[in-house]
């Protein structure tokens, strides 16, 4: 993969964009990331090239969302799922070939969307549920492993919970930062094979343009 002028802007903007939504609500919306860069490379490398991103931007998120922010009865009950889920993403890409590999990460990506097209803007107040936070970081785990789009099932089940924004926010941002460390070295072991000569010059390039961005989305 060359780095060419496309490629780089590319990269700039789903960083800016990951890093925009991470700093508004805590991060899960990094869905933006691999279909943007399907545009400039395949699927798989732009996951790889996006794990050890998030990482940074989520040392960048911890200053900020403190542990007063964190729902911890909430993230003791998602982060086991979290974790099976991410084990049961990887061994889904070890199975397939990377033309499956990119069919299902366009699948997640649009039923994700046509969700969030129908779903109903009101939101029904509901008691926390164990079996609901298990199902909900399971599948955030395998969604965030696949396709870097963990968000959308993690936001189904915090948000009837009646969090407030800040609380929502720093669960979220922990949950995560706990995600995205945890899935970087799979993503890495899936890309170790690939003939990318610069796919280690990509995220340096970019780390300095998240770090802007990230601290832009602070002061707003």
């Amino acid at each position: 993969m060359e780095l060419t002028v496309s490629t780089i802007l590319v990269a700039f903007t789903g960083v800016f964009l990951i890093c925009f939504m991470k700093g508004a609500f805590g991060g899960g919306f990094s869905i933006v990331g691999i279909p943007l860069l399907s545009f400039v490379m395949d699927p798989v490398t732009a996951g790889g090239l996006l794990a050890p991103l998030f990482i940074a931007m989520d040392l960048f998120a911890l200053r900020y969302w403190k542990p007063s922010t964190w729902s911890k009865p909430d993230l003791v009950l998602l982060l086991p799922g979290l974790v099976v889920g991410i084990g049961l993403g990887y061994l889904l890409f070890r199975v397939l070939d990377h033309r499956a590999v990119a069919i299902v990460m366009a699948v997640v990506t649009l039923i994700f969307v046509g969700l969030w097209l129908v779903s109903d803007p009101k939101v029904i107040i509901r008691p926390r549920s164990t079996p609901k936070a298990v199902a909900a970081g399971l599948a955030s785990g395998v969604t965030t492993m696949v396709a870097h789009s963990g968000g959308p099932p993690l936001a189904m089940y915090l948000l009837p919970l009646g969090l407030s924004k800040e609380v929502y926010a720093g669960t979220t941002s922990l949950f995560f930062t706990v995600g995205n460390a945890t899935k970087a070295v799979p993503w890495l072991l899936l890309v170790r094979q690939k003939p990318i000569p610069s796919r280690w010059a990509m995220p340096a390039l970019t780390l300095s343009w998240a770090r802007l961005s990230w601290m832009s989305c602070l002061r707003t």
